[in-house]
This record gives structure tokens, sequence and C-alpha cells, in this order.
């Protein structure tokens, strides 16, 4: 009798203390997602602010220390955004370009990338300037060469053409003159004449 009366109070001990475990395990899970929770809350800060040549730079640091810096760029028709990142002193730098390539230029990055223009991050990355915007440059050039000589060659015209109006102009008064001279000349041959024929001999 003796033995069963022990036996009972083991298995009830038992029982009483596999619950408080359960509930013990519980109580520590609970607070250790409570914990995570928080913990990922807190893990990153982050930060933007306005960045040269129309774009914005935002830094995020995560709980291990990696700080990311990422430049995005509004209008550019070449650089889309630029990527560095800084863990453990370690530094890469990722451009991608409009159409969404990527290039590592970790090794030969412009000067203050954070900083630097739009074209200077492509032409490190190796991407060309689109071949349209420099045949409108080029046009641009063209037409203003034209337009000036346009204008070098209506001076000229405008010019000849008075040089020439006084030439005629000094040619019509050299004539006008010889006629007025001559005119006078005959008018005093005609009056001689008249003398002679109006005078009586004698």
């Amino acid at each position: 009798m003796r033995k069963e009366i022990l036996i009972g109070i083991m298995i009830a001990a038992l029982a009483i203390l596999a619950t408080a475990c359960s509930q013990a395990n519980e109580s520590n899970g609970n607070t250790n997602a409570a914990a995570n929770t928080n913990t990922s809350d807190t893990a990153s800060t982050s930060m933007t602010t306005t960045g040269p040549d129309n774009s914005e730079i935002t830094t995020t640091t995560d709980s291990n220390g990696v700080k990311t810096e990422t430049r995005t760029f509004k209008d550019n028709p070449r650089v889309s955004k630029v990527v560095v990142t800084t863990r453990s002193g370690n530094r890469t730098v990722a451009v991608y370009s409009a159409s969404g390539e990527q290039k590592d230029v970790s090794q030969n990055e412009p000067p203050d990338v954070l900083h630097a223009t739009g074209d200077a991050i492509a032409d490190a990355a190796g991407w060309v300037k689109d071949k349209s915007v420099t045949a409108y440059d080029k046009t641009k050039e063209g037409t203003e060469k034209v337009a000036d000589k346009t204008v070098d060659t209506t001076k000229t015209v405008v010019d000849k053409t008075k040089e020439g109006a006084k030439k005629v102009g000094d040619k019509t008064v050299d004539t006008t003159e010889t006629v007025v001279d001559k005119t006078k000349q005959g008018a005093k041959k005609t009056g001689r004449a008249i003398k002679k024929v109006v005078t009586p001999s004698p």
C-alpha cells in the first residue's frame, strides 16, 4: 500500500514539474520574440539628404555596423544610382546605368563619388556618352556657324550695294555737271552768233 501511495505522489510531482517547465519555456520564448522584435526595430538607422546634380543620398547603418549610402539621380540620362557599401572597413562602389546595367567601380571610382557629377561617374564606369546628344551639340554648333556666315554675307552685300550706289550717284553728278557745262558753252556760242547777225557790218 505504501508503494502505491509513493508511486502516486511521484507521478503527481513529475506532472507538476513538467507543467512548470512547459510554462517557463513559453515565457522564455515570448521574451526572446519580444527582444528580437525590438532589435529589428532598432537594427538600422536611415537618413536622406539632398545631393548635387539633382540627386538624393540615403544613408543606412544596420545592427552589424554595415553602412550603405545610396545616391539616386532623378534625371541623369547615363546614371540612375550609386551604392557605396562599407563593411568592416572595406568599401565597395556599384554604379547603375539608366537602363539598369550594374558595374563595380571600387578600383577606379571618381573622387568623392557621392558628390561627383553623374557624367564623371558614368565615365568612370566606362559608359559612352549618348551619340545623339553629341550629334545634337555638333548640329547646334554648325547652325551657329551658318548663321554667322549668313550675317557676314548680308553685311558684305549691303556694303557693296551702298558702294555701287555711291559710284552711280557720283557718275550721275559728273554727267549732270558736264551737260550743264556744255549747255552753258553752247549758249555762249549762240549768243555770239546772234550778236554777229544783229550787228551790221560797217
